[in-house]
């Protein structure tokens, strides 16, 4: 594998160059959830109809995150890097010049190639250039700054859609765009693999399968034949078999099976997808509760939502030396089942409260987020080998937004059921948040249990020395 020589310097910054993607992306995205329903009023769409401008986001980068891990062996992790920040920010251009829903899903799936490569580029060239025993310090001071991004994304969001124009949450990306290109031109390590062959026929069969889940779950929220949704679904899981059958074959498949004998690794990407289907959903339900249910401003709905990036920064900050104390198998278990009972108290106040009742749960569910995440992520890769490095690395990231784009599904699908039950909600659309709240807090509860497979000594190799 040809490096380039890894310098003081080059770990001094590589971590702030990471950090500026996934702010981008992070600020992006927290934009978005506080605007969906002003956006959705100029646009002439109902909001809860405005899932399809973050899903064909969070599809795309599904879909072609796979083939991050070749190009960067390919090309250079450098190349891709910078390719994909100017992606990035064209889609962002593009998103703000948009006049309809199909616009401004087109540009989101033009941001979405970007954004599939930019962040698991950008951790892969940080994995290689740290040891074991570095690399929890050295994610957690990328991800730290880039928390800054869900504190600001809300605030900024409801300031832009309440007094100036939704498009120019997107323009926003453009000046720290910029900024990762310069800095990555400069300091970027330009790590490849001697790669001779793409899996074509994997990429494809895994893509399609990834496309179909997804597609099966958007159409399951507006569907009144269930047959056809059933139907997609169900291919959607042939596909699944099918590259199981091929990458058993080929000598070298996009995504190895033997990934899967490495029970951290396996137990850490199921964890990832089981939590993340009832955690995700919250940053998008709350605001458009707020907006909804509340009648308040999204500048307001963005003061409430927007505290909770403060407490992830803390729960970043306590992370290792709470994994250090109790390890990786309790610190998961006990984790994943204080957030879904912080879920479910989202279901205590009514309309009748104060929204400021929601301020100290979000609090706190930020902290215990950050906690999570962090900890999902790294038991995911804490014992692959040199050689497993890309494709895993690939695989948590595609995991991950899969889980992301089902979570945010599902929560808007239950929502929906319970707000076409008028009987049931007594005809208060916020009763429907409220019982949408408690079934994804319970499912989260629930899928806690997947970390039991976890024995008391793994990660300790990720250990601060």
């Amino acid at each position: 594998m040809s490096e380039t020589l890894t310098t003081d310097s080059v770990k001094k910054i590589l971590p702030f160059i990471l950090a500026t993607a996934i702010f981008m992306q992070m600020l992006d995205s927290t934009i978005l959830n506080t605007s969906l329903p002003s956006i959705a009023k100029e646009l002439g769409e109902s909001p809860l109809n405005m899932q399809n401008a973050i899903i064909s986001y969070v599809l795309t980068l599904a879909l072609f995150m796979p083939v991050s891990g070749f190009l960067a062996d390919k090309f250079g992790t450098k190349k891709v890097f910078i390719f994909s920040l100017i992606f990035f920010s064209l889609g962002s251009l593009l998103c703000s010049m948009a006049h309809n829903l199909t616009e401004l899903v087109i540009a989101r799936v033009v941001q979405g190639v970007g954004g599939s490569l930019m962040t698991p580029v950008g951790k892969l060239a940080l994995i290689k250039a740290f040891d074991k025993n570095e690399l929890l310090k050295a994610m957690n001071y990328a991800i730290i700054p880039a928390l800054i991004g869900p504190v600001l994304g809300p605030l900024v969001g409801g300031y832009i859609v309440d007094y100036l124009s939704w498009h120019w949450i997107f323009l926003i990306n453009l000046p720290i765009g910029i900024l990762g290109i310069v800095l990555s031109i400069k300091y970027m390590p330009n790590y490849k693999s001697p790669i001779i062959d793409f899996d074509l026929k994997g990429f494809l069969i895994f893509g399609l399968a990834s496309l179909l889940l997804s597609t099966s779950l958007e159409l399951f929220g507006n569907a009144k034949n269930m047959t056809p949704v059933l139907l997609v679904f169900l291919l959607g899981f042939l596909m699944l078999y099918f590259y199981y059958k091929h990458a058993k074959k080929d000598n070298n498949p996009i995504f190895p099976l033997n990934l899967f004998q490495v029970r951290t690794f396996r137990v850490g990407v199921l964890g990832n997808l089981a939590t993340r289907l009832g955690i995700s959903s919250i940053p998008l339900l709350v605001p458009l509760m707020i907006q909804i249910a509340y009648g308040q401003s999204a500048f307001t709905s963005g003061w409430i939502v927007a505290p909770m990036a403060l407490t992830s920064m803390f729960g970043k900050s306590a992370v290792i030396q709470i994994l250090d104390r109790f390890g990786y198998r309790s610190t998961l278990m006990v984790n994943t089942f204080i957030i879904g009972l912080i879920i479910c108290c989202l279901a205590i106040p009514d309309v009748h409260n104060s929204i400021y009742w929601f301020v100290p749960l979000l609090l706190l569910l930020g902290f215990f987020n950050s906690i999570q995440f962090t900890s999902m992520n790294t038991i995911s890769i804490a014992d692959l080998r040199n050689y497993q490095t890309s494709s895993g690395n690939s695989l948590v990231a595609v995991n991950q937004q899969l889980a992301m784009g089902f979570g945010i599904a599902f929560g808007l699908i239950v929502l929906k059921i319970f707000e076409g039950d008028t009987k049931f909600i007594n005809n208060e659309v916020h009763n429907a948040f409220r019982y949408t709240f408690l079934v994804v807090g319970f499912l989260t509860i629930i899928s806690g249990l997947v970390f039991r497979r976890l024995n008391f000594r793994d990660g300790d190799n990720m250990k601060s020395v």
